[in-house]
């Protein structure tokens, strides 16, 4: 007799599972099954009245396709952790090379200890990662012993990133069906449904796959982001003339990353070798110090990272602008390079006459051009005087007012027959009004970086704060984060050829970031103004140049 509530809580579950599969919208059973119905809900005792048979509502099909759904997610993840990477040689390297599901898609590579560098290649639900393991010592004695086998690398670099993409493919699309197919068979227990499962799963991941086809950006190698130690070596990053010419296809450009890569592995060699350029002028791109003295060393390393020509400070260096902040500015005098100053809404007249009396620091104002490091620059200080300002915003008014008169200075200039290469103003407001009557204007005063073509065809870039937001940041929730620009430009047209936006860490971290980005026009190769081609060597790699004798950046 005990056997008897034990079958009947065997036949209620059976008869819950049977409702997922089809709805039970059946009227009242013939006697037999009505017997049978009294005996699954329990209702009588044997010999007692029997219990009406009642039918069980219908479970609603969005339901049902929304927990298949759910099914074959889960499952094509599992199969994805489970078998979904290969490991392959690519050139001299070992790597590992696997697909994730994503949000927001892309490849990233990860060189460990030195870093990562993140690619916007696709839009899909999945990442390709590639993790370089090891460098093969064999693979890699053979390239030092034969240096004219590095002519050959890239072709044998594509060549295997090809057929290791390929084998990614077959061994992902199979770890996504089995394990979609597997998880439905434990959910269901029923081989249709867990095929019917697995058939979702392969028709998600060929919309995935078009998707990614669709959406396939071979130019993201051009707009690398790097963190970790890769973040100050720009060797890997590119020089601009060689990154316009010679960047053509997004597997050969993978291949020159790679090798690069494989280069700095190699402990036994130096960085390589840069290709001198005396036609690219490199301008360091400031902004919204604020007082903070760790600026002045970020600054000092960037100028001799990168050996640059001429530093640009768009304004509010200070915080009051009052004469007891001067000695604030002294480091100036040793940064190495010619520094062009604007003044901000933070920045005094006080402030302007102490920095003046610098003979590295050229001071621009009321439309003021001068000739440094290779350009012509013109600017206007801030028409407002703020310090003590909490909230956002300000005068646009007045912003824009003298806005027209920076740009009337700059008419003149071109009717003189002195043209400016670069227009500098702390408000946006202001440097807009100077759209058409220069290639570029830089900014800053809003904290965060804004790069745009105006309509007239000059292009406005908006530095963020490279003192972090100053002291007063410590009021934010989390720390703002330090912004530089290096900006290239090349010597004879002076127009702007790239340039790589320098993050760091705010207070108290030390992250870092250096992402490379190119001006739309020089994306196209038969564009009115590209630079003529470099000739490549197998010594070299895309880099910013250098003039020759000049020490290179090491990670």
């Amino acid at each position: 007799m005990v056997r008897v509530p034990f079958r009947a809580a065997a036949d209620r579950v059976r008869h819950r599972l049977s409702q997922l599969v089809r709805p039970a919208s059946r009227s009242r059973t013939a006697a037999p099954k009505a017997s049978r119905a009294t005996v699954r809900t329990g209702a009588t005792a044997p010999g007692g009245p029997k219990a009406p048979h009642l039918a069980a509502p219908a479970r609603s099909p969005w339901l049902r396709a929304l927990g298949m759904l759910a099914v074959v997610v889960l499952g094509a993840w599992l199969g994805l952790l489970a078998v979904g990477s290969i490991r392959t040689p690519v050139g001299p390297m070992d790597t590992n090379m696997t697909l994730r599901p994503s949000l927001t898609g892309g490849s990233k590579i990860n060189v460990a200890p030195l870093g990562a560098l993140e690619l916007d290649s696709h839009i899909a639900p999945l990442r390709l990662d590639v993790d370089v393991d090891r460098l093969d010592p064999e693979r890699s004695q053979a390239l030092v012993d034969q240096p004219e086998r590095f002519s050959g690398l890239e072709d044998e670099v594509t060549r295997d990133v090809a057929a290791g993409t390929k084998e990614l493919a077959v061994r992902s699309c199979v770890a996504v069906i089995s394990g979609a197919t597997a998880l439905g068979l434990v959910v269901y227990r029923r081989p249709r449904r867990a095929l019917a499962a697995g058939g979702l799963a392969l028709t998600l991941l060929a919309a995935s796959g078009v998707s990614a086809y669709a959406t396939w950006n071979p130019k993201s190698v051009l707009e690398p982001k790097f963190s970790g130690l890769l973040s100050s070596a720009p060797s890997l990053v590119g020089d601009a003339r060689s990154i316009v010419t010679e960047f053509d296809m997004y597997q050969q450009e993978l291949a020159r990353l790679v090798t690069n890569v494989t280069k700095l592995y190699d402990a036994t060699s130096s960085l390589p070798v840069y290709q001198p350029d005396p036609g690219t002028i490199r301008a360091l791109h400031v902004s919204d110090i604020h007082l903070n003295p760790a600026a002045w060393h970020i600054i000092a390393s960037l100028v001799e990272q990168y050996e640059i020509d001429v530093i640009i400070d768009s304004g509010d260096t200070m915080d009051h602008g009052s004469a007891a902040e001067n000695g604030f500015l002294d480091p100036i005098r040793d940064l190495g390079a010619p520094y062009v100053w604007v003044r901000g809404n933070h920045d005094s007249t006080v402030t302007q006459d102490y920095l003046e009396k610098f003979r590295n620091v050229r001071v621009l104002d009321d439309g003021k051009a001068v000739n440094v490091g290779g350009l012509r620059i013109a600017g206007t200080g801030d028409a407002s005087f703020t310090p003590d300002r909490t909230g956002p915003g300000g005068n646009k008014a007045a912003a824009q007012l003298e806005g027209a008169r920076l740009a009337t200075a700059l008419r003149d200039q071109e009717r003189a027959g002195t043209p400016v290469d670069i227009a500098v103003a702390h408000d946006p407001n202001t440097a807009r009004a100077t759209d058409g009557t220069v290639p570029l204007v830089l900014s800053g005063h809003l904290h965060r970086r804004i790069n745009e073509q105006l309509k007239l065809g000059t292009r406005l870039k908006v530095e963020g704060s490279t003192g972090g937001g100053g002291l007063r940041a410590v009021q934010n929730e989390k720390p703002e984060k330090v912004h530089a620009s290096v900006l290239y430009l090349d010597r004879s047209t002076r127009r702007l050829q790239a340039w790589d936006e320098i993050t760091l860490g705010g207070l108290g971290l030390t992250t870092a970031e250096v992402s490379r980005h190119l001006p739309e026009e020089n994306l196209k190769k038969d564009s009115p103004g590209s630079p003529s081609p470099t000739p490549s060597s197998t010594s070299s790699s895309p880099s910013p140049t250098r003039s020759p004798g000049r020490p290179t950046p090491s990670p």
